[in-house]
């Protein structure tokens, strides 16, 4: 049992808990019964994953991605969780270093700068010339981060067992979630991981019919000298998005500049962003300021690739029509296509469904494009989908977060431009994809292969259902669930007056033989069949009494 391990790690975390009074939790750690679980307030749970370390704030981070299961109150404030740590000491990163290459530190850079330019709770970033002279980014994993994951992984793991087998834990997949964490958090200590997402976003956006694919830069990965505790990517200099200046849109003799304004900065970033989502299928999931720079060169880089989304076509093609959807304020569609996303696929109270719809989307009703937050709108979807017990893929919080940090961003960015407005123009083109493909010949093909299919199995599947039906021996599997627990009480009942039929028949049986008995041998038998009536009679009340009980 988990609670036997780690017990220092453990008392400091019931501390922590105790501490901000989140009693709950310490039950649950402790094996006392936790009847009425309940969060903390918002800034009480930030506050608690801060004081527990990198790794809840980690935890914190991922959970922030799954509106699908928290009020938009803890998304939005665990979305300011921010890996706030000292850096590491230049002599303990450098020990990482030389045991992570293959070769001499001194053979593979030419100059590295101990003091780093960022640091954060995996790993920390240093400036660094190679030997050829050019400039990198080290990302070097923090010294013995690696063991405090694996304690912190064994220890959430526990809890959300013990949080499983309680009341609280049937509604919602705590041990689900505690292994979705532990697999992106061991990703993230995988920096090949990391490199080969960087290269796949680097080829998706080398090409595209919405925007200038030159003017948005995705850091080469250097694979010579990366490792799993080491990655080096280009060095690019630029500063945070927020923090860009933009002085005049002209340069100052009549003609335009070179340089991206901001409406064009916001219009690629939108139109990447919704190619990454709606077309390749894999999109960068933290799009959050910190990780998109405007370079000194005039263009926009994404940093940061640690964390990525995937969709399949299939999802694509249903958020693709949510968004039209949304658009034209349609909360019949908007619930069918929930019940489409669904993992389950369960029915549940569909009209309650599309009026919990409707009443949000009444707010939008005589709107322009323009007054619409998509984000928030979907945030609602998500809201009403979870109040409703329908269960969506974890997908889809992260695609809502990634809208999310994409649309504050660029709407703190340019407080003039909005996500709908942007994407309409674009909507036309992603339903032409939808139906026929990036290769339209191809989909035609195959199209035609599928009718010339049909055409040859169709006839012969007309004449055999004629032969069955002329033949009478067509038959009609037809199930439906609420008859089922019918039948069982008929059945049970059935039996039951059966045994009541043989009980009464054997008292009287032993009652006639009892009344003309002669000799010792008719007594016996009349015994006999007395005894037997008693059992079986006393079985059925039992049987009876039993199936009250359940019922009641």
């Amino acid at each position: 049992m988990f609670l036997t391990q780690n017990v220092s790690r453990q008392r400091d975390i019931i501390e922590v808990f105790l501490r901000n009074g989140w009693d709950y939790m310490r039950r649950l750690l402790t094996g006392s019964k936790a009847d009425e679980p309940q969060l903390p307030p918002p800034a009480v749970l930030r506050k608690i994953l801060i004081e527990l370390g990198p790794v809840y704030v980690k935890l914190g981070q991922l959970l922030s991605t799954r509106p699908d299961l928290l009020p938009s109150s803890y998304i939005e404030e665990l979305s300011t969780l921010q890996d706030d740590v000292p850096p590491v000491a230049w002599v303990d990163i450098e020990v990482v270093l030389r045991q992570a290459l293959r070769k001499p530190l001194e053979e593979i850079f030419a100059s590295i700068n101990p003091r780093p330019v960022a640091a954060g709770s995996i790993a920390q970033t240093h400036k660094a010339t190679l030997a050829d002279g050019r400039e990198v980014a080290l990302k070097v994993q923090r010294p013995g981060i690696d063991i405090i994951v694996d304690q912190d992984i064994s220890l959430i793991r526990g809890v959300a067992d013990l949080a499983a087998r309680t009341d609280f834990g049937q509604t919602y997949d705590f041990k689900g979630l505690a292994e979705e964490f532990t697999n992106a958090l061991r990703d993230e200590l995988d920096f090949t991981k990391e490199a080969s997402y960087t290269d796949l976003l680097r080829r998706n956006m080398s090409t595209s019919r919405w925007f200038d694919p030159k003017q948005l830069v995705i850091p080469e990965v250097f694979w010579d000298v990366t490792t799993e505790k080491l990655l080096v990517l280009e060095w690019l200099d630029g500063v945070p998005l927020l923090s860009a200046t933009f002085t005049s849109e002209n340069n100052g003799k009549g003609g335009v500049s070179t340089a991206l304004n901001r409406r064009q900065v916001t219009t690629l970033l939108f139109r990447a962003f919704i190619q990454q989502i709606f077309i390749n299928g894999f999109f960068h999931a933290d799009p959050h300021p910190g990780n998109i720079f405007y370079l000194k060169d005039g263009r926009v880089a994404l940093l940061d690739c640690g964390l990525v989304g995937r969709l399949d076509p299939r999802t694509q093609g249903i958020l693709t029509e949510m968004m039209l959807a949304i658009v034209d304020i349609d909360a019949q569609r908007c619930s069918q296509l929930t019940l489409q996303l669904s993992e389950s696929n369960q029915l549940g109270n569909v009209a309650k469904l599309e009026n919990d719809y409707d009443r949000m989307l009444r707010k939008y009703y005589n709107r322009s494009l323009s007054e619409i937050n998509f984000s928030q709108v979907f945030y609602e979807v998500l809201q009403i989908a979870r109040d409703n017990k329908i269960k969506l893929p974890s997908n889809m919080g992260l695609y809502a977060k990634t809208i999310a940090n994409l649309e504050g961003a660029g709407r703190t960015f340019d407080p003039g431009i909005n996500l709908l407005d942007e994407v309409k123009p674009l909507l036309t083109d992603l339903f032409r994809r939808q139906l026929f493909g990036d290769n339209p010949l191809q989909t035609l093909l195959r199209t035609a292969l599928d009718l010339k299919s049909l055409s040859l199995e169709s006839p012969r599947q007309v004449e055999l259902l004629l032969e069955r039906v002329t033949s009478e021996t067509l038959k009609w599997n037809i199930t439906i669930k609420e008859l089922e627990p019918l039948r069982r009480s008929l059945d049970d009942s059935a039996n039951r007056l059966s045994f009541s039929i043989l009980v009464g028949s054997l008292i009287m049986g032993a009652a006639t033989i009892s009344a003309n008995a002669q000799g010792s041998q008719l007594s016996i038998l009349s015994t006999g069949l007395f005894a037997a009536a008693s059992f079986l009679g006393l079985w059925l009340i039992i049987s009876i009494l039993r199936s009250w009980r359940k019922r009641f």
